[in-house]
């Protein structure tokens, strides 16, 4: 056998075995966001938390509306999730480019959730559901999650567990690029 053919068939093994894994990525995924609605992303009221211990209150239509055309991230995180902590670089990194309002399920009051954001130097605003109401409207089960509401307000490309700075930043960037612009 000619040392070419070998490389091919090695290829071919390689390329069959890197479409079981796409294949089985994109199936638990599926899985995993079977509940999230599709269609408009439903609003609630948000109380919500900085760092410094400011409190706000909004709407996610009222936060999205100071966001005009452009889509926006949700990311559910819980403080004791230890795989949401391996994402706190990375939302805090798209939360300087792309709007990101993150959502702190479990996580305590008001108090606990901006001590939490200040000790580990978080910029980003959390909102508060303490209840996970807000997530499981979003019909999220588990965290990390992250979902992207389009410019017309329509949930996009959600994701349960970890996901990668450039999975965000794609899912984002794709939103913008296909749509849901209004207007």
């Amino acid at each position: 056998m000619s040392w070419n053919l070998k490389i091919r068939q090695g290829w071919k093994r390689h390329l069959g075995t890197l479409a079981m894994v796409v294949a089985v990525f994109v199936a638990v995924q599926s899985w995993q966001t079977r509940k999230v609605p599709g269609g408009a992303a439903p609003d609630f009221p948000l109380t919500v938390v900085r760092a410094d211990g400011s409190i706000t209150t909004t709407t996610l239509a009222e936060w999205r509306a100071a966001h005009p055309g452009e889509p926006v991230a949700l990311h559910f995180w819980a403080e004791w999730c230890p795989i949401c902590r391996t994402e706190e670089g990375s939302i805090t990194s798209v939360s300087q480019d792309w709007p990101v309002m993150t959502v702190a399920m479990q996580s305590g009051d008001a108090a606990k959730v901006s001590q939490v954001l200040h000790k580990r130097a978080l910029p980003w605003p959390a909102a508060l559901d303490p209840r996970s109401q807000i997530t499981s409207a979003h019909g999220f089960g588990a965290v990390p999650a992250f979902v992207v509401v389009d410019a017309a307000g329509q949930l996009r490309t959600p994701t349960v567990g970890y996901t990668t700075e450039a999975g965000m930043r794609l899912r984002l960037w794709w939103a913008q690029l296909t749509g849901g612009f209004a207007g």
